[in-house]
């Protein structure tokens, strides 16, 4: 079996992490696999959620978007349309999860960081790369507010980076691009922790189940690709 990109089975797209990407928000990175680009951006707020007030504790949150040729025909934005789709819900809630992971709340004083992902272009994979860019517009927001003392100590616990893998053509492969995600047998998307924590595994069969050595094999890959990234993050931060 050969993939459409005539990478390796275990090989991820070519991958860039552009810090201060954004002029003006607190801590912003670009992020590229390979066609996808994703903006992110770090933004600070003095205050938290209603039912967070007086408990001492911070917030992260997200939001994500795709810009309306982002795809290869034109989508209409969701704020003309009047509303968010499930999956755009779906996709933000899964990001600001997975930065909470590596995030100590107590440490953020009852500030908030709201983060911004916002898709230029799109082949596949948007919330993987959404999340891991976003960890690094999260940990130069957070730097951004140690350096005016707004926080003390480490709040960013660890690094979290996610890459989706599937099944293509019966054969597990690795962060899969939009002409393999499109016919794949089966597709997930894995969230890790730099220690290699599992945060969230998304999976779907979308013909046949697969088994458990399959399912295996997927994170086995997942593993290794996470472990690539968050070794760009530390360089990226470096």
């Amino acid at each position: 079996m050969t993939r459409p990109s005539k990478r390796a089975p275990d090989a991820l797209r070519p991958v860039s992490l552009e810090r201060a990407a954004s002029r003006h928000a607190e801590g912003s990175c670009l992020v590229r696999f390979g066609e996808t680009h994703v903006l992110c951006t770090a933004s600070v707020a003095e205050n938290v959620p209603p039912w967070l007030k007086g408990s001492g504790r911070g917030w992260v949150t997200a939001e994500y978007g795709m810009l309306p040729r982002a795809t290869h025909d034109r989508t209409r934005r969701e704020a003309a349309a009047g509303k968010q789709s499930g999956r755009t819900q779906e996709i933000q809630r899964l990001i600001g999860r997975s930065l909470r992971a590596v995030t100590n709340l107590a440490g953020l004083a009852e500030k908030q960081v709201l983060i911004d992902c916002d898709v230029l272009q799109a082949d596949g994979g948007t919330r993987t790369a959404s999340i891991t860019g976003a960890w690094v517009a999260l940990h130069d927001a957070l730097a951004w507010m140690e350096a005016r003392n707004m926080i003390k100590g480490n709040v960013l616990t660890d690094h979290v980076a996610a890459v989706s893998c599937g099944l293509y053509g019966g054969e597990p492969v690795l962060d899969l691009d939009y002409a393999e995600d499109s016919e794949a047998d089966a597709d997930a998307n894995f969230v890790m922790t730099g220690q290699g924590g599992i945060v969230e595994v998304q999976g779907t069969a979308e013909t046949d189940p697969f088994s458990q050595e399959q399912f295996d094999a997927l994170m086995g890959l997942a593993r290794g690709g996470i472990a690539e990234l968050v070794e760009l993050q530390k360089m990226t931060i470096g």
